[in-house]
């Protein structure tokens, strides 16, 4: 990918969000004026109005890649139709269970990427590599000792 510099851009932002925590499981958490509840399903005592803080975790995830995957494949002109995201992680949850420290503990996942397009699979590589090297939830799960892996697959409808 070829990284440019933009007239006036400010490379860093100094960021806010802000936590109320409405229980012992769920958390109102805010930024801008929006507002997104983290909650723990009703078994782990919560009330089951969000997805879990790890959930949360993978969600940014596929969000991420769909943004960043649409620029960086606008940018190598590649266009995409439609796209759907499927995420496959395995969770140690020794740690968050209080059963030991565990150092990394989401170990491995997957993403498997469909999409419409009419894009060879060289431009397909090349738009999963910029992917990888762009899309910064996807570089915090990689460094934290996570097995990331994306498998981009092409087909002719997402129903």
């Amino acid at each position: 990918m070829v990284f440019q510099e933009i007239k006036g851009f400010k490379a860093t932002a100094d960021l806010e969000m802000t936590g109320k925590c409405v229980s012992h499981a769920r958390t109102d958490c805010q930024a801008r004026d929006v507002v997104q509840s983290t909650d723990e399903p009703e078994a782990r005592g919560g009330t089951n109005t969000g997805l879990t803080p790890t959930e949360t975790l993978w969600a940014a995830l596929l969000g991420c890649t769909n943004v960043i995957g649409h620029r960086v494949a606008e940018r190598h002109g590649m266009n995409i139709e439609k796209m759907d995201i499927k995420l496959d992680y395995v969770f140690d949850r020794r740690g968050a269970a209080l059963v030991e420290e565990v150092e990394v503990p989401f170990p491995s996942a997957t993403l498997n990427i469909s999409v419409v397009t009419d894009a060879d699979a060289a431009t397909i590589e090349k738009v999963s590599a910029d992917l990888d090297r762009a899309c910064p939830i996807a570089k915090v799960i990689r460094h934290s000792g996570c097995d990331l892996k994306s498998n981009w697959i092409v087909k002719d409808s997402l129903d």
